[in-house]
């Protein structure tokens, strides 16, 4: 009888809690959801000497927040230390760091540890594509692809993480992508990485809940082509549903998604659509939609990045 009774217990704190959550989530969908304060925490962006990186630095700066930016290209990470300063930054420091590398890594981020403190908020942006059909590309790129997109993020969560937990404070994010969520014609290498780097992130959160450090947040981001360069040539059939984001509307969308301590941020909105009929439509159905849409020949004008001179 009292197994019973602790079991209709269970299921009406069960049910309270989750229409609870419904109604919060409701709510915030109504108003806008409360902004943390970062200034004064230390803000480390992998990836900062071009594109999203450097325009995330550009805003942490003018929140007051201390910077530690890492970039594999020491010239364009300069640049971007300089920028965020003339954008406010008053604590701000830049290293050559290649991510693809552990024990690189592992170095670098002792050498933060000691010099400017411990990481609160760790963001991982850097990224490579390599734009080649599977069969057609090197197994050297699809390595490194690997290695910076994905790899990557496992080396600096073991490198930030552990002062997180003991403080029970702080902040994980993800940039993925779309092509993290959905296969695309093109990107085999690719998708492979940022569907591991989302596993990875959504993994480690369900562990830090699971352990109750509720004091540590994630944020998963899971953007459509933006135009930093990266994806240079691509295009889409459907640019009013799936349109290719600008740089500064992206940054100020991932921003704000930290600042609300939010989970899960796809670009455009469409996604979570297109994530919603993926859960139960027929395949032959999803690819009907992903012919309409042009995601088959998103890649086939593909250029990349452009060198420079």
């Amino acid at each position: 009888m009292s197994s019973n009774l602790e079991s209709a217990k269970d299921m009406f704190v069960f049910l309270g809690k989750s229409l609870f959550s419904i109604l919060e989530a409701l709510l915030f969908q109504l108003i806008s959801k409360p902004k943390k304060n970062v200034a004064g925490e230390i803000v480390l962006i992998t990836g900062a000497g071009s594109g999203l990186g450097r325009l995330l630095a550009l805003q942490f700066a003018r929140l007051g927040a201390v910077l530690v930016l890492w970039d594999v290209n020491k010239e364009a990470n300069e640049e971007s230390l300089q920028a965020a300063r003339d954008a406010g930054a008053t604590r701000a420091h830049a290293y050559t760091c290649d991510c693809s590398q552990r024990e690189e890594v592992y170095r670098v981020a002792d050498q933060v540890k000691k010099e400017v403190g411990d990481v609160s908020i760790l963001i991982n942006n850097a990224g490579i594509v390599t734009g080649k059909k599977f069969l057609d590309c090197p197994d050297d790129l699809m390595e490194k692809s690997l290695d910076v997109n994905f790899k990557a993020h496992l080396w600096t969560y073991k490198a930030f993480l552990p002062a997180m937990v003991a403080n029970n404070h702080g902040h994980l994010v993800c940039i993925s992508s779309s092509a993290g969520l959905v296969g695309v014609n093109g990107l085999a290498d690719y998708c492979a990485s940022k569907f591991a780097a989302f596993g990875f992130a959504e993994s480690v959160f369900l562990e830090t809940s699971a352990q109750k450090q509720n004091g540590i947040k994630t944020t998963i981001v899971c953007p459509f082509f933006i135009k930093t360069g990266m994806f240079e040539g691509c295009t889409t059939a459907c640019p009013s549903l799936l349109p290719i984001l600008e740089p500064e509307y992206a940054v100020r969308k991932i921003v704000e998604a930290i600042l609300q301590e939010k989970l899960y941020l796809y670009m455009p909105k469409f996604l979570y659509f297109i994530m919603f009929l993926k859960s139960f439509l027929p395949v032959k159905t999803g690819m009907l939609i992903a012919d309409y849409l042009g995601v088959f020949h998103v890649m086939d004008g593909f250029t990349g990045p452009k060198k420079k001179a």
